[in-house]
C-alpha cells in the first residue's frame, strides 16, 4: 500500500508480515491506562517506546470510547491531538500516524498536520463526511464494525449470527467508501471487538475470523486488553491481560488478521512473528 500525504511525503505499508499498530491513549480515563499518556510529553514518551519496540504503525486517539463513554467536543479533542501530532509528524523517521476519530473536522486536521491514516469506529456512521475527507486527501481509512455507540453498546448486544452480520456490515462499509472514490487497497477493515458484543460474541468472531474479513480489503484486529480476555482470566485487570493479548493475536494472524493494534508491542509483535512463521512453513 503505498500513497502520498498531505504534505507531500510518500508512505508505505508492505503487507508480507504482521504490521503492528502501537495504541496512545490521549485521554483522562482510557479503560486500559487510566489516562497515564493524557500528558503531550508522556504520549511522547509511550511512541518512543513502541517505536523501541518495533511498531509499524502509531494510533493516537484523543477520544475515549470505552463502554459508556461520552462523546468528547471537537475542540477538546484536537486540543489534546495536536501537541503530540504535530510533534511526531515533524520526526522524518517516524513511521505512518493513525488517528482515531469519528469527525471529519478532526480528521482533516489531522491529515494537515501530518497524519497518513484515519481510524473511524463509526466507519461513517457518525459523520458521514470523514469518508470524504480521506477520499479527498487519498489517505487509508480503518472502518469498525459497532452494534450502537459506545454510551450504549454494551448493554444487550445481540445478533442472530454474529459472524454474517459483522461480515455484511464491513463490506457495506467498504463499499460505500469506494463509491466515494477510496481505493480498495486503502480500505482496512476491523470486526471491532468489544464494541457492541459479548465475550461469546468476540470468542465466536476470532473463532471465525476468516470468514469475517471480506476479500479485496486490508484486515486489522483491535482486540488488546479487551474486557472479554479479562473474563477469561478470572477477573485480570486491563495492565495483566498483555500475554492473552498476545495469544488471542497469533489466534487472529493464523486466521487472517494484517495489521494488529496493541498496548504493548513486544508481546503481541512476537506472537503474531510466529504466527506467521507457522503460517509460511511447508
Amino acid at each position: 500500500m503505498t500513497w502520498t500525504c498531505a504534505d507531500g511525503t510518500v508512505r508505505e505499508l508492505i503487507f508480507d508480515r504482521p504490521l503492528i499498530m502501537g495504541i496512545i491513549n490521549i485521554t483522562p480515563d482510557s479503560f486500559s491506562d487510566g489516562g497515564r499518556f493524557f500528558e503531550p510529553a508522556a504520549a511522547l514518551a509511550q511512541a518512543k517506546i513502541h517505536l523501541e519496540q518495533g511498531a509499524d504503525i502509531l494510533d493516537l486517539g484523543a477520544e475515549t470510547t470505552r463502554p459508556g463513554s461520552l462523546p468528547t467536543p471537537a475542540d477538546e479533542e484536537w486540543r489534546r491531538l495536536s501537541a503530540v501530532l504535530e510533534t511526531l509528524a515533524r520526526d522524518p523517521d517516524c513511521v505512518p500516524i493513525s488517528v482515531d476519530t469519528n469527525k471529519a473536522e478532526i480528521a482533516e486536521k489531522a491529515i494537515l498536520a501530518g497524519a497518513s491514516i484515519i481510524n473511524d469506529i463509526y466507519a461513517g456512521r457518525n459523520d458521514p463526511g470523514i469518508l470524504k475527507v480521506c477520499a479527498s486527501y487519498g489517505v487509508p481509512v480503518i472502518l469498525m464494525h459497532m452494534q450502537g455507540d459506545p454510551r450504549t453498546m454494551q448493554q444487550n448486544p445481540q445478533y442472530d449470527d454474529v459472524v454474517t452480520e459483522v461480515r455484511d456490515f464491513l463490506l457495506a462499509k467498504a463499499r460505500e467508501a469506494m463509491s466515494l472514490g477510496i481505493d480498495p487497497s486503502k480500505i482496512i477493515l476491523d470486526p471491532g471487538l468489544g464494541f457492541g458484543k459479548t465475550a461469546v460474541h468476540n470468542l465466536t468472531l476470532l473463532k471465525h475470523l476468516d470468514r469475517v474479513f471480506p476479500r479485496g480489503f486490508h484486515s486489522l484486529m483491535a482486540l488488546s486488553r479487551k474486557a472479554f480476555l479479562g473474563r477469561i482470566l478470572e477477573g485480570a485487570p486491563p495492565e495483566e491481560r498483555d500475554i492473552a493479548t498476545a495469544a488471542a493475536n497469533a489466534v487472529a494472524v493464523l486466521k487472517g488478521a494484517e495489521i494488529i493494534r496493541v498496548h504493548n508491542v513486544k508481546p503481541s509483535r512476537e506472537a503474531a512473528f510466529l504466527a506467521r512463521a507457522v503460517l509460511n512453513a511447508t
